[in-house]
């Protein structure tokens, strides 16, 4: 049987978050009311049977360290294979890469010493539940260079107008990759290639002074090199905005978008926190919110994801908000379309109010 490795590669991943990337690369933002986004990226990877797994992670990533460890949360703390968090090697005096290369270039022993067939490739932005086996089955079937996972959107959002979009034919051969805004072709910033070829595309780029991999790559060779598509049918949320972030957040509110992300069968794992259950208390008041653990809520919480440990005082009223980890809601203060990021404290009788379509966002540690 063929195996797979992954590369995570965030290198090209902008801090698009404002606030809630000041003090974390944006792979290692909270999501969904427990998880990391990064947590959607490795979860696919192992629930695809793919045991080794590298990270490119250039700055900020103190908090995502932290939050991977080992991999012990998703059984990648093995003696074979395993979780490899690794930022460029800058003490190369031979290193003439530059650019998401010089960690192809500085880990080229990942690739060169796995023992898989394949490599797939993937950023953390695209939140998603996707089997790499089908995506390898075509990728297979096709005989193509490279197979790109696209979705197609009918219903764009303005966090789309910054991904790629992708042309495709009948055959599902790639004819362009461009920035088209009208294109319903989303490409999701994933792909799946032979470990060969990449060990090949890497070195050829870095001796033509390239210094974007899939841009320079495999975009850039087109129509020399044959780039299959494969369209991903399942929940899919693309955040790289602060706006897109609170809207997808909001959506899995919804039973249905939830469980359609959230599958038995294929689970999304993430670091373990030994908390108890959340705790109701007196006249508190919760409606179509999602409830972490260790929350003690005494307030009024309505349409709303709650992280582990939020304390929410008497009186305290809030609304379509995004609340994470131990953050400490004073009785009587109201909050309305907030994010609050992590060990907050929004003190007694205060009020935050954002707009539907711009959320008042508040960086973590802040009294207010």
């Amino acid at each position: 049987m063929d195996r797979i490795a992954g590369i995570i590669n965030l290198d090209h991943e902008q801090d698009f978050l404002e606030e809630l990337t000041y003090f974390r690369c944006g792979a290692a933002v909270p999501y969904a009311g427990r998880y990391r986004m990064i947590d959607f990226t490795i979860s696919n990877m192992t629930n695809s049977r793919i045991d080794s797994i590298a990270v490119f992670a250039r700055r900020k990533y103190r908090s995502l360290m932290d939050h991977l460890e080992q991999g012990k949360a998703w059984d990648l703390d093995r003696n074979r294979g395993g979780l490899f968090i690794l930022p460029p090697d800058w003490n190369d005096p031979t290193d003439l890469s530059r650019g998401d290369l010089q960690h192809f270039h500085n880990n080229i022993d990942f690739i060169r010493r796995t023992l898989a067939d394949y490599i797939v490739v993937s950023g953390s932005q695209s939140i998603c539940n996707i089997n790499y086996l089908e995506v390898l089955e075509a990728h297979k079937k096709s005989g193509a260079d490279v197979t790109v996972v696209y979705k197609k959107i009918r219903d764009l959002q303005p966090e789309h107008n910054l991904a790629h979009k992708l042309t495709i034919d009948d055959s599902d051969r790639v004819m362009a990759i461009h920035n088209d805004q009208k294109s319903s072709n989303v490409y999701m910033d994933m792909y799946i290639i032979e470990k060969d070829y990449l060990y090949y595309l890497v070195e050829n780029c870095i001796a033509h002074n390239c210094s974007h991999l899939f841009l320079d790559g495999i975009k850039g060779r087109l129509p020399e090199i044959h780039i299959n598509a494969y369209e991903y049918q399942g929940s899919h949320a693309l955040i790289n905005s602060v706006e897109s972030y609170y809207r997808n957040s909001r959506k899995l509110l919804n039973e249905s978008a939830h469980d359609e992300l959230f599958k038995e069968d294929s689970p999304i794992f993430t670091k373990i926190k030994n908390e108890p259950p959340s705790k109701y208390e007196g006249l508190s008041d919760v409606s179509n919110t999602l409830v972490a653990n260790g929350c003690i809520v005494s307030g009024h919480v309505e349409d709303s994801i709650l992280f582990r440990g939020v304390r929410v005082g008497k009186g305290a009223i809030i609304k379509n908000s995004i609340i994470m980890q131990r953050c400490d809601i004073e009785e009587n203060a109201v909050l309305e379309n907030v994010i609050l990021d992590k060990d907050c404290k929004i003190s007694n009788g205060r009020t935050l109010i954002g707009a539907p379509e711009k959320p008042f966002v508040v960086a973590k540690r802040k009294t207010m």
